[in-house]
């Protein structure tokens, strides 16, 4: 039934799945479990696709009598929606990446709370333990695929970014995909949609068929920042932090667009990563860019990366301003870097097995206002674990800014105060209002009220 805004429908899987037990359909509809909620809120997030907000709890609150259920039938199983966004079909008839991304939601998380019961199971294992699951989620999402040459290309940057830094990823999207590279970003908009948007013209132009445009996304995240539509694999991670592995684990380099909070966490953990000295002769191209206009902005982040992490940190990355073809052409060389070393040490193509990623970034850290206050943001420690303590700061005012639990905390406790060494705070501080000014940390035409308050005094 048709409503204005509003669809009920009956849908079958495309592929994804087809088939649940009787335990797993008990356990997804209980009203009172955290499963039913959770793949509510995801549920949501995907036929929402398209919209603009960045509000998790808004999207929630709109849509207030939306509603899903799991039907076993003798053929499989079926989703019956009910008060879905009209947004999501066409004529009454779902979209197919919609339906296609609604069941990959599915896929995910029976597979994760199902076989590996990860909201309990996980918490003290050891990092191979970690990086194994990591690869056990991400193939059961059927993202392995048989390549002769390495070709993933991960797109970072901000969901809330001005229009010709939107335009400039696209563009260097497309002279990615004419050298026939593929895409992988966290698959919400920004610069997470334009690489890809940008990417599916030059394959088109170059009669690919077969190209990949891999969205990874985590349950916190996924409602504030819902998938693009040109995303044709998504996989819902647990948590950012195997999110995070899974990016530089699938992924053979990373182009860092202009973005905020999120942006730098992502830049800090890979930093932190390259940073350990078991990494120090693994290639691993990264280059920032963006156009000229972004041209401050990264003189600002690469400014802050050596005031607090130093040169070494600096000398793991290029920075290429307003030149889409030289970053395309600076990546297909550093995946042939790529390519020769696995092929010295016999690794795969399909997952960096040999970078090392220590605990660190592995463990969840879930903000609080107590875990916030403990961060251990001192100098005169091995850089790559400041490098992890700045990457939680971040993470925990990306919580606070979109994810239902850190807004939350955030309404009943107030902003996360962020201590630490007063001059490694002071350049903290510099940065993250520099994004507040541009804008960075939310969607434009939305007032910002910080989250954090950094404590100088």
């Amino acid at each position: 039934m048709l409503y204005e805004d509003r669809v009920d429908a009956l849908v079958a899987p495309k592929g994804a799945l087809e088939m649940l037990s009787q335990d797993e359909i008990s356990r997804m509809s209980d009203d009172s479990g955290s499963l039913h909620s959770l793949f509510r809120s995801c549920a949501l997030a995907i036929l929402n696709c398209g919209s603009d907000s960045d509000d998790a709890n808004a999207v929630m609150e709109e849509f207030k009598d939306f509603d899903v259920r799991i039907i076993q039938q003798e053929r499989g199983v079926k989703l019956q929606l009910k008060n879905a966004p009209a947004s999501a079909f066409v004529d009454g008839k779902m979209i197919s990446s919609v339906r296609e991304m609604l069941f990959s939601v599915l896929r995910d998380i029976i597979f994760t709370y199902h076989e590996y019961n990860l909201a309990r199971g996980l918490d003290s294992a050891s990092s191979d333990k970690i990086t194994n699951v990591v690869f056990e989620l991400l193939r059961n999402a059927n993202v392995f695929r048989r390549i002769q040459s390495p070709d993933m290309v991960v797109c970072w940057g901000g969901h809330s970014i001005a229009r010709n830094e939107y335009d400039y990823t696209k563009r260097v999207g497309h002279q990615l995909g004419l050298r026939e590279l593929n895409i992988c970003t966290g698959c919400g908009p920004g610069a997470m949609k334009g690489p890809m948007k940008g990417a599916a013209i030059a394959h088109a132009k170059q009669r690919i068929h077969t190209g990949v445009y891999l969205g990874l996304t985590e349950p916190g995240i996924i409602a504030a920042e819902s998938p693009n539509p040109i995303v044709n694999k998504l996989v819902i991670m647990p948590d950012i932090e195997k999110r995070l592995e899974a990016f530089v684990r699938t992924g053979h380099g990373i182009i860092v667009f202009p973005g905020g909070a999120g942006t730098a966490e992502e830049i800090l953990y890979i930093l932190g990563i390259l940073l350990h000295p078991k990494n120090a002769n693994v290639p691993f191209p990264l280059i920032f860019t963006g156009p000229k206009e972004s041209a401050d902005y990264f003189e600002q982040i690469h400014a802050f990366i050596g005031d607090v992490l130093g040169k070494e940190a600096q000398e793991k990355y290029q920075i290429i301003i307003e030149d889409e073809v030289a970053v395309a052409r600076a990546m297909k060389q550093g995946l042939e870097d790529v390519r020769h070393y696995r092929k010295a040490h016999q690794d795969a193509f399909y997952y960096n097995w040999k970078l090392f990623i220590p605990e660190e970034f592995q463990h969840p850290f879930e903000p609080t206002h107590d875990k916030v206050r403990g961060l251990n943001l001192h100098f005169g420690q091995e850089t790559h674990l400041l490098a992890a303590d700045l990457r939680r700061a971040f993470s925990s005012i990306v919580a606070g800014n979109v994810k239902a639990q850190g807004v939350a905390y955030i309404k009943e406790f107030g902003p996360f105060e962020i201590h630490g060494d007063k001059l490694l705070l002071e350049k903290l501080d510099a940065l993250l209002q520099a994004f507040v000014t541009q804008q960075r940390m939310k969607l434009p035409g939305s007032e910002y009220i910080p989250c954090y308050k950094v404590v100088t005094g």
